[in-house]
């Protein structure tokens, strides 16, 4: 039993050494490439690139080598001089960043160039390239354009070799110029038109700077003086206008004082004249008042009057004229009636008896027109009555026309009443006065209406009064 177990660890062991070795060979053949460089392959399966992983290299079968594609700086500096377009020899040192192409063509075209050489190899070939590009270039400038515009040559530079640099799978990053010199100090001699102008220039700045200083020195100056003599004007005008403002304040407090007691006195004058003028109110209100009064008792009896007028108009219709009319047609109803039954009794009868009824018919018609004159009497005496009646209507209506007169007063809203001064004959006086002649007129107006004098007609009411029948003196009906 020891043995076996002895034999089993035994081969386990074996095992794991010859998987350690599987591993280590395989380790060996597994073969990486960095961020940084190009695993060139070439063998049974051709020629590959690798870049960012890694391969199997089959021994004996394939082989492989290293391509850095990391960034390669180097000086080009030519030995030998390098003329210009002027024929100005000059030495010109540059710095120079170039690198393989990330590609894969243009890797297999820079492992072809460069795969077996090593890096100062590859550099020296490089700058041989770059020198000679460098040498054409600067036989086609001036030395002003070389020391003024670098960054031109520079871009002559990649552009004119990135051709010859494609052929070898590179490309120019950036040429820049460190340096331009030259054993004739045409470079330094350059600079000294430059600079004696700038000098110049400089001493004329100076020189226009201190002219100007003076100039300004002289303006301040001036400007100085002429400001205080305007500040002395003004001060002398600022004293004449403070001079002319108190004799100007002095002048006005006169005024004022003048003018307030030109105020006082005038308002005084208004305040003894406003009580003249409502006093002079007072009595027209007093005289209104008084006229008001009669002008009410005059209506009042006027009134009594047109009752006194009315009620006798009643009476005498009443007492006179309807039992008159009412007689009058009983009469001529009777007398109608007899003489139709006289006349037809008269044509059946002999010549006496018609002689006897026309008799009787001569004696009731007499006594018919007797009381006919009666009823005349009495409408003769009514029909005075009436023009009375129409003459008190006539005097009645006079306070109606003197009232329509005085209407358009009554449309009026506001009356402003600017009085002059003039006596009795202004303001409030002046309308009241005017409505008093208006009222005045009303009697010639009538008259001129009429034809008739007022004063006739009243006379005339009062013997109407006195002609007039009493109702005990009429005849008999």
């Amino acid at each position: 039993m020891g043995g076996v177990a002895t034999e089993v660890w035994i081969v386990a062991g074996l095992m794991v050494v010859a998987i350690m070795l599987l591993m280590g060979m395989w380790a060996r053949l597994y073969r990486k490439a960095g961020p940084h460089q190009a695993l060139i392959v070439y063998g049974i399966r051709g020629t590959r690139v690798i870049k960012g992983h890694g391969t199997v290299i089959l021994p004996m079968l394939e082989n492989c080598r290293d391509l850095s594609l990391e960034l390669m700086s180097f000086d080009v500096a030519p030995q030998q001089d390098l003329y210009t377009k002027q024929g100005v020899a000059v030495t010109v040192e540059a710095v120079a960043q170039i690198k393989v192409k990330s590609d894969t063509e243009s890797v297999l075209t820079a492992a072809e160039q460069f795969l077996t050489k090593t890096n100062a190899e590859r550099e020296g070939l490089i700058r041989l390239v770059m020198e000679g590009h460098l040498r054409g270039i600067i036989g086609q400038l001036t030395v002003e354009e070389i020391v003024k515009q670098p960054e031109m040559v520079s871009d002559r530079m990649r552009s004119t070799c990135a051709d010859d640099m494609n052929k070898m799978g590179l490309e120019v990053i950036s040429f820049t110029i460190k340096e331009v010199r030259d054993k004739n100090e045409y470079i330094s001699n350059m600079g000294k038109p430059d600079v004696a102008r700038i000098k110049r220039d400089a001493d004329v700045a100076t020189a226009e700077a201190e002219r100007d200083t003076a100039i300004r020195r002289a303006l301040a100056t001036r400007e100085a003086a002429v400001a205080r003599a305007q500040a002395d004007q003004e001060r002398v005008l600022a004293e004449t206008l403070s001079m002319a403002k108190q004799a100007e304040s002095t002048r006005d407090l006169e005024v004022k004082k003048a003018q307030y007691q030109e105020t006082t006195k005038k308002q005084q004058a208004q305040a003894d004249k406003a009580y003249d003028i409502q006093t002079n109110i007072m009595q027209q209100q007093v005289v209104a008042e008084q006229v008001r009064v009669q002008q009410v008792e005059r209506e009042q009896q006027v009134k009594v009057q047109e009752a006194e007028i009315i009620r006798r108009e009643k009476e005498l219709i009443a007492t006179v004229l309807k039992p008159a009319e009412v007689e009058r047609q009983r009469i001529e109803t009777l007398a109608a009636a007899e003489k139709q039954r006289l006349t037809v009794e008269a044509e059946g009868h002999a010549a006496s008896i018609r002689q006897q009824g026309e008799a009787e018919a001569e004696i009731i018609f007499k006594k018919g027109d007797a009381e006919a004159r009666a009823m005349n009497v009495k409408a003769e005496a009514f029909q005075q009555y009436n023009q009375a009646a129409v003459i008190d209507k006539l005097l009645t209506g006079l306070p109606e026309v003197v009232r329509a007169l005085a209407s358009p007063l009554a449309n009026v809203d506001k009356i402003t009443i600017v009085s002059t001064g003039n006596g009795d004959a202004a303001g409030m006086n002046k309308i009241t006065g005017d409505l008093a002649k208006m009222a005045a007129q009303v009697p010639a107006l009538f008259e001129t209406l009429t034809g008739m004098n007022i004063g006739d007609m009243l006379s005339k009411v009062r013997g109407i009064g006195e002609k007039a029948p009493k109702p005990d003196t009429l005849p008999p009906a």
